[in-house]
């Protein structure tokens, strides 16, 4: 993954989401609003169905990321529900719509599924997306959950915005935890031009420019395919520490070019363990590298949801991997929200209150909901991949709790 980010994160060769009314957020019979059991989708003692939307990547560059949230989030909705699908009596209906990464094709999806009265918005694979769904769900006073998106922005970004997986800073906190002291040292971060590489690099620069260390950044177009002079550029700044973030297909790309310029030999390299399918990328270099991660299969050690989880997701034909906790996680979320307020979607704020302050336990062990920011706090892990090819497998060497990833409290925008 090389941090990767769902916008950020990285899978390989495709690895690495007009509304009814014109103005949802004063039309559309208040759409969204925190109104009668009448204008919501369910909560009435009808058993009425409760309707979710999830606004994902099903095709474009980070389709991989966005199918294992989609596996994750059954897997959890059927575990949350205990089978049932249904909360309170109230069946929860799961409308799709596949944005391919394009924030304008997510926000026209979201706009179109908040004139069809769903109260509740779920996805956003990619960092740009969610950043675009979050203010429209704050416009209509909806519940939106985003997903594998990792940029900073999206915690705080206002009332209405939670978040089900882990965010840049995150990851860079993971990072710093291979460097020791940071004072003196100088950090390159590689990334691509967009708002995941973005966000990681401000993120490098908050965290270990704080604790001293010199940072700058090689910052690549997305939309480049041959990634050499970028290698090259990152060598030639002789950091002693590269830090890599990055997401979608070109990643094989990235691994070859960083080899042909012998970057590993010159520079200790630290990056995110991006899905099962890169670990062969990494050839003879992967057991040079420090990867930080999010999850991998097993990671969590057998958690009761992991174990659920991978049951799930193992019977439907699949596996898990780097982002299907998160989808999972989605999944309990709104099921949760809806337990607190009796299967019913009326009172978006009552949703919201739920939500805030509330620690489960998850794929990976215990999750807390920040209230202040909605920040996802969460362990992460320090790991080493051994083998080579197709033999690759990941070994977490170190967890690193809650409390030692935890990102500043970010003030609510809205």
């Amino acid at each position: 993954m090389s941090v990767t980010d769902a916008t950020h994160r990285r899978p390989v060769r495709r690895f690495a989401a007009l509304a009814a009314c014109v103005l949802l957020a004063a039309g559309c019979a208040k759409a969204g609003t925190a109104g009668t059991s009448a204008e919501a989708g369910g909560g009435g003692g009808d058993g009425s169905p409760v309707k979710v939307g999830l606004v994902y990547s099903k095709t474009g560059p980070l389709a991989a990321y966005g199918k294992q949230y989609l596996e994750g989030f059954k897997a959890g909705l059927a575990y949350a529900t205990k089978g049932t699908g249904a909360v309170d009596g109230h069946p929860v209906e799961v409308t799709e719509q596949d944005d391919a990464g394009d924030p304008a094709k997510a926000v026209s999806a979201a706009k179109d599924l908040i004139g069809k009265n769903v109260h509740i918005l779920a996805g956003s694979t990619a960092s740009g997306v969610a950043l675009q769904v979050g203010p429209i769900a704050a416009q209509n006073k909806v519940l939106f959950i985003s997903g594998p998106a990792a940029a900073d922005k999206v915690t705080g970004l206002n009332k209405y915005t939670f978040r089900s997986g882990r965010q840049s800073y995150q990851d860079t906190r993971a990072a710093a935890s291979f460097i020791g002291d940071a004072k003196g040292k100088k950090v390159t971060v590689l990334a691509q031009d967009n708002a995941f590489g973005q966000a990681n690099v401000a993120a490098v620069k908050d965290v270990l420019g704080g604790e001293g260390a010199s940072v700058d950044a090689v910052l690549a177009p997305p939309s480049a395919t041959d990634l050499t002079p970028f290698a090259t550029q990152a060598k030639a700044a002789k950091p002693d520490l590269l830090y890599v973030a990055w997401a979608g297909d070109t990643a094989s790309a990235l691994w070859t070019s960083l080899n042909q310029q012998d970057v590993f030999a010159a520079t200790k390299v630290v990056t995110g363990l991006d899905v099962a399918a890169s670990y062969p990328l990494f050839g003879p270099a992967a057991e040079k590298i420090d990867f930080l991660n999010h999850y991998f299969a097993g990671a969590a050690g057998g958690t009761e949801a992991e174990l659920a989880m991978t049951d799930a997701v193992t019977k439907a034909g699949s596996k898990p991997d780097l982002f299907t906790p998160d989808g999972f996680t989605a999944a309990q979320m709104v099921v949760h929200a809806l337990e607190a307020n009796k299967g019913s979607d009326a009172d978006t704020d009552a949703l919201v209150k739920a939500l805030e302050g509330w620690s489960f336990d998850g794929v990976k062990g215990r999750l807390t909901v920040r209230a202040e920011d909605h920040a996802l706090l969460q362990p992460m892990f320090q790991v080493k991949l051994t083998g080579t090819g197709a033999d690759a497998r990941p070994t977490a060497e170190k967890i690193l709790s809650a409390e030692q990833v935890a990102p500043p409290v970010a003030k609510m925008a809205g």
